[in-house]
């Protein structure tokens, strides 16, 4: 069994000022989750969320 590594990227809305989350969405398929972490601690804890919660957190997001 191979292990898929999280591919981190920011939003292409951040500005770069270090204040920032980063995202994992390429385990969805193959974990059914995206992780989340503080893009300043990229060594610190990952929140696990799952694919339907954060579909929800970006429909929320873009509604406002």
């Amino acid at each position: 069994m191979t292990t898929e590594s999280p591919r981190w990227f920011t939003s292409s809305y951040s500005d770069n000022g270090g204040q920032c989350v980063e995202v994992a969405t390429n385990l969805v398929a193959s974990r059914g989750v995206v992780p989340v972490r503080d893009s300043k601690w990229a060594d610190g804890p990952v929140l696990d969320v799952s694919a339907a919660a954060f579909a929800a957190f970006l429909g929320g997001v873009k509604a406002v």
